[in-house]
């Protein structure tokens, strides 16, 4: 029987595994997507959606603690992480993921059974580039993954380097400075300044920002836009105030 959503199930065990589906033999051609997921129905169901076409090998990890193993081990392409595990949470997981070089900058999307704005920004803190709310469908899910995946498939090259009176950009070397302090930026926070800068002085409204910077033409609110607009800007300090908001129309980064 096929599910279009996602239903809660009893959590148990802790273990990973990296079955495929029948058919389909893992290749190192294909995407990896970590899922860490308690539940194991919900986790089986997700494999199964995404493992569908073929195309995408699933590893599962039914704790935050092998999550953080295997994807140390063999850093993925991107992680889907709940955020109500046992032990370990998965706000505690995405902190060590994104404390660590091998997965820095991997995607995470998280999911959580908590749809509050402040329980969503919580997660973007955390380090999370996207979320997702339970119960979900996981057609729609799979379409985020895919769309995170072409998007790293895609990604044109980065502006070498931005020097502005506060701001010093060197993407390649993934190095942002402001007044010659560094500053720490989220995989999500550092796209989406590359892209502003790489198109300054240009409006870019928040649908296209969601494309070119989410990889989304759908299914995530432009909220999350404006989250991470608002968090970079106070990051970069001074620098910040090169963002401006053009009123009914998006952002655009000005010289």
């Amino acid at each position: 029987m096929q599910h279009n959503s996602a239903q809660s199930a009893s959590p148990e065990g802790s273990a990973v595994t990296s079955r495929t589906r029948p058919g389909a033999p893992r290749t190192q051609n294909r995407p990896r997507v970590l899922v860490v997921e308690d539940e194991r129905d919900i986790a089986d169901l997700i494999k199964h959606t995404l493992e569908r076409g073929g195309d995408i090998d699933v590893e599962i990890a039914y704790s935050g603690d092998a999550a953080l193993k295997a994807a140390a081990e063999r850093p993925p392409e991107v992680i889907l992480l709940d955020l109500n595990l046992p032990a370990v949470s998965g706000l505690e997981v995405c902190r060590l993921l994104r404390s660590r070089p091998a997965t820095r900058h991997v995607p995470i999307i998280m999911l959580t059974a908590r749809s509050t704005e402040s329980d969503r920004v919580v997660g973007l803190d955390a380090g999370a580039d996207d979320y997702v709310t339970k119960p979900f469908s996981t057609r729609e899910l799979a379409a985020r993954v895919r769309a995170v995946l072409r998007r790293r498939r895609d990604e044109p090259e980065a502006p070498a380097v931005y020097r502005g009176q506060h701001l010093m950009a060197d993407f390649d070397a993934v190095n942002i400075t402001v007044d010659g302090e560094s500053i720490r930026l989220t995989r999500r926070e550092f796209e989406l300044l590359r892209y502003l800068v790489d198109n300054r002085n240009r409006v870019l409204s928040r649908d296209r920002l969601l494309e070119r910077v989410w990889g989304y033409e759908r299914f995530i609110e432009t909220r999350s836009v404006d989250v991470h607009v608002g968090r970079l800007r106070s990051k970069l300090k001074a620098a910040g105030r090169q963002i401006e908001t053009v009123v009914g129309l998006g952002y655009r980064f000005v010289e």
